[in-house]
């Protein structure tokens, strides 16, 4: 089980989670805390439950038990107002980028705007240069997602997410399908988001490039006992555990990366 943390800060508190779909049971006894300003890695091998714990936490599936807190606010047991009030605090970024092909990049961008805003449509134009400014694609407003590159795609999912200005930032999987220079770059940008907007990070991924560059906090799951058996910075993970899961996990046998340990 992960150290107990002070959670005066905690943005995002969870305490006995338990998670399954029928009769299987996914994830047992899950509980961390994700302070603000976190960039904070959900970490673990294929079919460990990443990706469920992920859709647990932004509202897409509810737990058999267990709590969510959101401050002070249990998202699972709140009344559906307010569940949509928090999720509006959140920007998702899907593993795919998740963009409307037949909308332009603009028009992808503008959608939660129109949806959730009484914004002009001379401010929404506004909002959505700056976000594709932030994100390194100004100048591509009218271009569409068929049109450009994956790693621009994710990039300007990216935009999207943050259209409404979140408090927490989802990334799902964000370097799946990658090169390792688009990767690197999208990793930079999440390093610079987060510092520039202060934006909270929670991250899904197996990618050690990514979980060594962008994380200051983990939890690593585990397939076989269906829990966490590790918590912390990543890099101190490496360096500290002794758990064998946990070392085979962040060096995937490389000696070279082993060597970081000594």
């Amino acid at each position: 089980m992960p150290e107990e943390k002070n959670t005066s800060a905690s943005v995002i508190n969870v305490s006995q989670l338990n998670i399954g779909y029928g009769e299987t049971l996914v994830l047992k006894d899950i509980e961390f805390n994700v302070n603000k300003g976190d960039i904070f890695v959900i970490m673990g091998g294929s079919g460990c439950g990443k990706s469920t714990l992920l859709k647990v936490l932004i509202g897409l599936k509810e737990p058999r038990s267990g709590k969510v807190m959101y401050k002070d606010t249990d998202f699972w047991q709140a009344h559906p107002k307010k569940q949509i009030e928090i999720m509006r605090s959140f920007g998702v970024l899907y593993q795919g980028g998740a963009l409307w092909s037949s909308l332009t990049l603009a028009e992808n961008i503008a959608l939660p705007l129109e949806m959730y805003t009484e914004l002009s449509i001379a401010q929404i134009k506004e909002i959505v240069s700056l976000k594709l400014s932030l994100v390194g694609l100004s100048g591509y407003e009218e271009f569409y997602p068929a049109e450009i590159s994956g790693g621009m795609r994710k990039r300007a999912g990216l935009a999207r997410a943050m259209a409404l200005d979140p408090q927490i930032l989802f990334f799902d999987e964000p370097s799946a399908g990658l090169d390792p220079l688009s990767a690197r770059l999208l990793d930079d940008l999440i390093l610079q988001l987060s510092d520039t907007l202060g934006s909270t990070v929670i991250l899904v991924t197996h990618e050690l490039a990514s979980i060594f560059a962008v994380g200051n906090n983990s939890v690593f799951l585990n397939a076989e006992t269906k829990t966490i058996i590790a918590a912390g910075d990543p890099k101190k993970l490496l360096k500290q555990s002794n758990d064998p899961r946990v070392i085979e996990f962040l060096t995937r046998g490389e000696k070279t990366i082993r060597s970081q340990k000594a």
